[in-house]
């Protein structure tokens, strides 16, 4: 299972991005209800990647033509110093990490790669800092995905081997359409703020 303490499984930067922009297309109908959203224009020449849920758990993945940085923040963690976390950060990742909305929400874990597939982290203390938890989403299994689609789209699809597919799909890239939409979810569409979140995140749709 990817985590601090085992980043071999992590995707390099251009595989995470596909699959962090395929996340936040699972959209909820509501954005106050969206788990995962992405922003292809976070800042010149940034896009970013966020999490979070109603307990407090958040994660911001910083994308930049020269590298990827991931912070996450878990309540109830006592985390090692932030200073040891990021020991040896490069420096284009230190306004992000030190600056907000992250420095604000705080920082249990850290990594980063600046080139090439290999990961790097600060150092860690002797306590877990539960960074599997939020990371086990970029696994490349399609089941993981579905399960945990399946899980928090519950209350506004019927779940099945329609909404299987349709997950399936996205998961792999593939571009949005009417029927894959129809299949995710049973509530009504707003269609317009669809295409303005999919065009925020620059994922591919062909709507009729």
């Amino acid at each position: 299972m990817i985590s601090t303490r085992n980043l071999s499984a992590l995707p390099n930067k251009e595989a995470l991005k596909k699959k962090a922009k395929a996340l936040a297309a699972i959209f909820a109908p509501d954005w106050e209800e969206r788990y995962y959203s992405y922003n292809s224009k976070w800042g010149e020449g940034e896009e970013c990647f966020e999490m979070r849920n109603t307990s407090g758990t958040e994660m911001h993945v910083l994308f930049l033509e020269g590298g990827c940085a991931i912070n996450g923040f878990v309540p109830g963690c006592v985390p090692h110093s932030k200073s040891s976390l990021t020991k040896n950060l490069p420096k284009m990742f230190q306004e992000f990490i030190y600056g907000e909305p992250v420095n604000s929400i705080g920082t249990t874990f850290c990594l980063w790669t600046s080139g090439g597939h290999k990961w790097h982290i600060g150092a860690l203390g002797q306590q877990s800092d539960h960074s599997e938890e939020v990371l086990r989403i970029f696994d490349n299994s399609v089941e993981e995905y579905i399960s945990w689609a399946s899980d928090y789209f519950s209350d506004v699809a019927e779940t099945g081997d329609e909404f299987n597919v349709a997950v399936s799909k996205i998961f792999s890239g593939a571009t949005l359409t009417d029927d894959i939409i129809s299949n995710l979810v049973d509530v009504e569409i707003d269609w317009e703020q669809l295409e303005e979140d999919l065009k925020e995140i620059n994922y591919p749709y062909q709507f009729d």
